[in-house]
């Protein structure tokens, strides 16, 4: 029997859906070193490329499950993408080589896209503007408990199974979830809302969606920022195993970041209706370049390996201005495709994910035993997207001088 579902369930649910990328990237973490040597993996630093490769996987996903969710429905274009991850993770499980892990990585990235995707049309099929913004901020701040929890959750499993443990873990959390979201969830895209499945349909919306400046501005901001951050995420275990020699301790650390994040979004959704996602995201990254300046002036000093209460203190900032920023930067850049929100959505979570994947493997392949190359990634696509919002800004004022 299906019921109403309320709106704090409704978030809940959403933060959940939300978290299956968090999930399935954090709790690998702890494994890496230990995969790496199962599959013989000769260089170190190609082991990041488990955590990358999902991230691909999920940028060629989008491109899929917007124009489904707007065709056929946001519930169906669920089912698809969480039994397409299944398929990823049992491919993982049996994998003795690294090229065979990474081709499930890379299902699973495509089968959890849909998730990512469908989250987005289904709260902006309910809310719009700063309201729209808000409610993701809250359901990030329930979200971002997932990556604060998973390395811990995947250390545990290490240490009463193997690494295979972890990707059936995955496969009930699955389970779980299309259930409660089955049961619980109604369609919100009304039939009579629904765009027929066509190409021409879904180049038109691509085509709206990338025609527009505005949009193309967000998109590359959200690549930039999006690409340093899986950067750290790709190299994080070997900063904390090689500079500070943390290894057994270092779910507990990854949390600590990952709670700042959810911090952030918290008084994100607070602030939010008070003074504007513009305002917010602006102030949000001109903290991120006074900050990397600052760490970087003492990683110099440092050698490029700072004390590790300095360096846990700047990525905890880092973290909570970057809670700032995804959820405002999202809403702004969805805002002009409500009718065609699916689409819309696709096309800027595929083409900002697909264009931070080079950039986090940039970062990632200069990791040098220092905390230098991340610190310069972080100060780099932090200018890069203060003169971006600039440039948005200037762009708008001309156009309403104009009209």
């Amino acid at each position: 029997m299906k019921f109403k579902i309320s709106h704090r369930e409704f978030v809940l649910l959403i933060a959940i859906l939300m978290s299956m990328t968090a999930l399935s990237i954090d709790t690998m973490l702890p494994a890496l070193s230990t995969i790496g040597n199962d599959l013989h993996v000769e260089h170190q630093n190609d082991t990041q490329l488990i955590i990358s490769t999902i991230f691909l996987g999920i940028s060629l996903g989008m491109v899929l499950y917007g124009p489904l969710s707007d065709s056929f429905g946001r519930k169906p274009a669920l089912y698809l993408g969480l039994s397409i991850f299944i398929i990823g993770c049992i491919i993982s499980i049996m994998a003795s080589s690294l090229t065979t892990m990474l081709i499930g990585r890379l299902l699973q990235g495509f089968g959890v896209a849909s998730p990512r995707i469908v989250t987005m049309a289904l709260v902006r099929d309910k809310f719009s503007g700063q309201k729209m913004a808000q409610v993701m901020s809250f359901a990030m701040t329930l979200f971002v408990l997932v990556p604060a929890v998973a390395p811990l959750l995947g250390q545990v499993i290490l240490l009463y199974f193997n690494w295979h443990a972890i990707f059936v873990f995955f496969i009930l959390i699955v389970i779980i979830i299309l259930l409660w979201f089955g049961l619980r969830m109604e369609e919100t895209l009304a039939v009579e809302n629904r765009r027929r499945f066509k190409i021409n349909i879904i180049l038109d919306g691509t085509k709206e969606t990338l025609k527009n400046p505005i949009i193309l501005a967000y998109i590359a901001i959200l690549a930039a920022l999006q690409g340093a951050f899986i950067g750290f995420l790709s190299s994080s275990k070997q900063v904390f195993l090689d500079i500070y020699s943390v290894d057994e301790q270092f779910p507990f650390y990854f949390s600590m970041l990952a709670l700042s994040l959810g911090v952030a979004s918290f008084i994100n959704g607070k602030l939010v209706l008070k003074y504007g996602t513009k305002v917010i995201a602006k102030r949000a990254i001109m903290f991120k370049i006074i900050l990397a300046l600052v760490f970087l002036s003492l990683s110099y000093y440092y050698s490029g390996a700072p004390l590790f209460v300095l360096t846990m203190v700047y990525f905890m900032l880092c973290f909570f201005s970057m809670g700032l920023l995804f959820g405002n930067l999202n809403a702004m850049a969805m805002e002009p495709l409500g009718h065609i929100a699916g689409v819309g959505a696709s096309v800027i979570g595929a083409f900002s994910t697909f264009f931070a994947v080079p950039i986090s493997i940039l970062i990632g392949k200069m990791y040098n035993e220092t905390v230098l190359p991340l610190v310069w990634g972080f100060f780099c696509v932090s200018v890069f997207s203060s003169y971006i919002l600039h440039r948005i800004e200037k762009v708008k004022n001309t156009e309403i001088r104009k009209f």
